[in-house]
């Protein structure tokens, strides 16, 4: 995202991260990667529980809760026009940019 960021300018989309990590985790994160937008933290997994990305996931071959990497475009009304689930990083930047250009 960082990388596609004036891009996504252009296209009037503004990009928000949100993680069930701390703030002061989300802070070093942010600060370690330069990421030029805000993180918000959801470490009651409330908004992550609203939206269907948070559940049993697997990693390094254990079975845990945890984020489902997922990535949401909503319109200036906030409502919602696209929804990404599994996604990986890799695609999220070319799935964003070809959805604004196919329109609402």
């Amino acid at each position: 995202m960082r990388d596609a960021l004036d891009t996504l300018q252009e296209h009037n989309v503004k990009v928000v991260g949100i993680s069930p990590d701390a703030p002061g985790t989300q802070k070093r994160f942010a600060e370690k990667r330069a990421l030029p937008f805000p993180l918000l933290s959801d470490d009651d997994h409330l908004v992550a529980q609203a939206f269907g990305v948070w559940g049993e996931k697997k990693v390094r071959g254990k079975i845990g809760m945890g984020i489902v990497r997922s990535a949401f475009l909503f319109d200036e009304d906030g409502r919602l026009l696209h929804a990404w689930y599994k996604i990986s990083p890799k695609e999220t930047v070319p799935k964003l940019l070809e959805a604004l250009q196919e329109g609402p």
